[in-house]
């Protein structure tokens, strides 16, 4: 058969009595130190009773100084520990006269044995109250500090969401088949970190032979980012045609996003008609860091980067050039996320180990080249990469008509 429970009103109680059997007891070791005879029942019955009643008078009269500041609450309470003293004391002595039948009268009981009562009744408030102030403050700076972390839980669970709508914005607008035109062939790939960066990758058709590129870096982080560079993505796709040469393209995207973005934010944006029949890319870089091109016979070439970026100056001139690409070449374009990958120690992973690597590896498919590019990355870093890293890789393949006969 189970014990009954013991209500917690009941559990205040008797740990209070654990406190005034302590304080009885060091109340009698005090009077044996200095050589005061003393009865520890007399002692142990004098502070219970007045340590409850005091207790009992705390409870109804806090109302008078618990919510003051600290000094005047103190003073407040004295003052009306001091006032009821007198009472506890004549209600302490008449208890002890009947229960442990003193000799002599009751009127001589109070005149000589008020002394030590009035003193317990001080130290007893004294201490009752030092302790319950201590434990409601205690109690206090508890709750709040539970409400602190279930709003700081709360918080970080909506930012949480946040970053996971965001993290679905971006996934959402990368392709997930990317168009492929002949003689060529484009991967792509784009490794999220921990935190929502604004990387933007795209590859669109324009005609059977032609295919714009591009890849984007949003500044900054977090949901804000990945807005960003939905729009530029929207931007991107609603100017992009046949007809539009990169130069024109960028300046449009440049005069959209300067008329809507927000101070202190920006783009850099690599944008790139890849044409098949003539085996050439005509490409605009608006601030981006340059792509490498390797060549079969294993020169390296990194494209111009003298666009300004976007969102920044509305009246920028954007200019354009044009890249032969012939039969095993391969252009490998990029983010930060990639250089930028560091050790524990600080050491960047930089773009001339990315120019090294990609050389060595020139003579792979484009797709098992930007896979192990990644790897090698990641394998650098511990996995732990501090921003999302994009890849874009073109490949010239070797036997096309069209791309051999441009060699």
């Amino acid at each position: 058969m189970p014990l009954p429970s013991v209500s917690p009103g009941w559990k205040r109680f008797l740990r209070q009595q654990q406190l005034y059997i302590a304080i009885a007891v060091a109340i009698y070791a005090m009077f044996w130190a200095i050589g005061v005879e003393a009865s520890m029942s007399i002692v142990l019955i004098y502070t219970l009773f007045l340590s409850n009643l005091t207790m009992f008078v705390q409870d109804r009269l806090s109302f008078l100084y618990c919510q003051k500041s600290l000094l005047l609450a103190w003073t407040i309470y004295l003052l009306v520990l001091c006032a009821f003293t007198p009472i506890a004391v004549g209600l302490a002595i008449v208890m002890v006269y009947y229960l442990k039948g003193a000799h002599g009268s009751l009127l001589d009981q109070l005149r000589d044995g008020w002394k030590f009562p009035a003193v317990a009744t001080l130290v007893v408030g004294i201490v009752t109250e030092l302790y319950q102030s201590t434990k409601d403050r205690l109690e206090r700076r508890n709750v709040d500090l539970e409400r602190a972390i279930e709003t700081e839980t709360a918080q970080r669970e909506v930012q949480e969401q946040e970053l996971e709508r965001a993290r679905e914005i971006q996934m959402n607008l990368l392709p997930k088949d990317i168009p492929q035109v002949a003689g060529f062939e484009i991967a792509g790939i784009w490794e999220p970190a921990r935190t929502v960066g604004g990387d933007y990758f795209d590859v669109i058709r324009l005609s059977d032979t032609k295919v714009a590129i591009c890849i984007a870096d949003v500044v900054g982080k977090s949901v804000s980012a990945a807005l960003l560079m939905a729009n530029v993505q929207a931007t991107v796709r609603a100017f992009a045609s046949e007809s539009s040469s990169p130069a024109w393209l960028c300046g449009r995207v440049n005069s959209v996003l300067c008329s809507n973005i927000a101070t202190g934010k920006f783009v850099t944006l690599f944008y790139g008609v890849l044409d098949a029949a003539r085996g050439t890319l005509q490409y605009t870089n608006a601030g981006h860091l340059s792509p490498i091109r390797v060549t079969a016979a294993g020169h390296v070439q990194q494209l111009s980067s003298n666009g300004a970026l976007l969102g920044v100056f509305p009246q920028w001139k954007f200019e354009e050039a044009s890249l032969d690409l012939t039969a095993g070449d391969r252009l490998v374009l990029f983010t930060d996320g990639i250089t930028e990958a560091m050790k524990p120690d600080g050491e960047e992973f930089g773009e001339e180990r990315l120019v090294h690597l990609t050389r060595a590896l020139a003579a792979e498919a484009p797709l098992a080249l930007q896979n192990q590019l990644l790897s090698d990355v990641k394998k650098f870093c511990d996995s732990q990469l501090h921003d999302d890293a994009t890849l874009v890789v073109v490949g010239a393949m070797v036997g096309h008509g069209a791309v051999a006969g441009h060699a």
